[in-house]
């Protein structure tokens, strides 16, 4: 029982039940945008949705996929330019890489280096 008692209680699975919820929630959301914009073409170009469900050609049932290929498409560049770029550039202003410095190998070298010096030692 203590075995399953730490497991359950382990932090990665407790961030990992919180990522499946924010995530599922998140896509509900990206998906209602992307109905929005697919209603906004629609009005624009004044028909119904796109839909390529029933195109066939030479009789190989193509049209579902080129509907789901344009809906991923969609998908994607709604994320990436509504949620990824902005975030980016968030990331950046708000929390600016720091400087990775002298790797501590190296450092540890220049010390000695530098302790050899002041003996008197030949570098």
């Amino acid at each position: 029982m203590t075995g399953f008692k730490n497991f359950i209680l382990r932090g990665n699975l407790v961030e990992l039940a919180v990522a499946v919820i924010i995530g599922t929630s998140f896509a509900a959301v990206v998906t209602a945008f992307t109905e929005m914009l697919l209603s906004f073409v629609a009005k624009i170009t004044g028909g119904a949705q796109p839909n390529f469900d029933s195109y066939a050609p030479g009789d190989i049932s193509v049209g579902p996929f080129l509907t789901a290929g344009i809906a991923f498409l969609i998908l994607a560049a709604v994320v990436y330019f509504f949620v990824v770029t902005p975030y980016t550039k968030a990331k950046e202003r708000f929390f600016p890489a720091e400087d990775k410095g002298t790797p501590a190998d190296v450092a540890l070298l220049e010390e000695i280096r530098d302790l050899l010096k002041t003996r008197g030692g030949a570098v």
